[in-house]
């Protein structure tokens, strides 16, 4: 609840429910978008399990370039918090897994970027053979993580 998150320290005011239907072996993203419509996201699994991946964007963190992976399911109930600044994927690893996700701001196809799943400057292990993999084409084509740098321009991605 916010009182929670309150506490965390975590100003977070979500304007976007969303909700995906997916089968074993499709991997979405590594999405993100950039200011004026970055978004934090909330994210948990209804059914199946997935895993769940953030990688941190912003220049002059710490943590730059490095990913956080964790499995989420209906079973364990987990919910993972995305600030702002990170790129977020998830990979389906039951038979089907629903995958529900709170944003602070809305979709906006002109703000939205990617990188690859697969770059191996990230070394994600997404726990899937790679012949089990299920791509959308638009993700096929996302560049790699130092092609990116070009959208990150934006105030949100320096710490």
């Amino acid at each position: 609840n916010k009182r929670v998150f309150e506490e965390a320290g975590i100003q977070a005011e979500f304007v976007q429910d969303n909700q995906a239907l997916s089968g074993y072996g499709v991997l979405r993203g590594l999405h993100y978008q950039i200011e004026p419509m970055a978004q934090a996201k909330l994210v948990r699994v209804l059914e199946g399990r997935v895993l769940d991946v953030a990688v941190d964007l912003r220049e002059g963190s710490p943590t730059y370039g490095k990913s956080f992976s964790i499995e989420l399911s209906a079973e364990n109930k987990r919910q993972l918090y995305i600030p702002r600044g990170f790129a977020h994927g998830y990979a389906v690893l039951s038979e089907r897994a629903i995958f529900f996700y709170k944003c602070d701001n809305y979709y906006s196809p002109q703000h939205e970027g990617g990188i690859r799943f697969d770059d191996p400057a990230l070394g994600i292990d997404w726990q899937l053979p790679p012949e089990a993999i299920i791509l959308s084409e638009k993700d096929s084509r996302l560049p790699r993580f130092g092609q990116h740098r070009r959208r990150m321009e934006d105030p949100v991605f320096a710490t």
